[in-house]
């Protein structure tokens, strides 16, 4: 078996050192992209994806608190509107005109 020329040797780990540090560049090209998105995200007062879902989250909880307590009330009221309705039926009416014993 022939062997290889040292050059190609050379070549090879040269071109092995240049994908290392083409790597090493892109990672810090990536590290320093996400921090300026970053950056400029709080700049412009934008919430993450995780913060808005927990928001919306305890929005609809307390909608959902707030439509129950709307229900209960409306219950509340039919009820004391038919008690009312039983305690008008059970008070005497007042008489009108004169009565014996009344002097008109």
């Amino acid at each position: 078996m022939a062997e290889r020329p040292r050059f190609l040797d050379d070549l090879a780990g040269v071109a092995g050192g240049a994908l290392s540090a083409l790597t090493g560049l892109r990672d810090e090209a990536e590290s320093l992209v996400r921090a300026r998105v970053e950056e400029t995200l709080r700049a412009l007062d934008l919430v993450r994806r995780e913060e808005l879902d927990a928001v919306q989250e305890l929005a609809a909880n307390a909608r959902a608190g707030q439509e129950a307590a709307e229900a209960k009330l409306a219950a509340a009221l039919t009820r004391l509107e038919a008690l009312e309705a039983r305690v008008a039926a059970l008070e005497p009416k007042p008489q009108v005109g004169g009565g014996p014993g009344m002097v008109v």
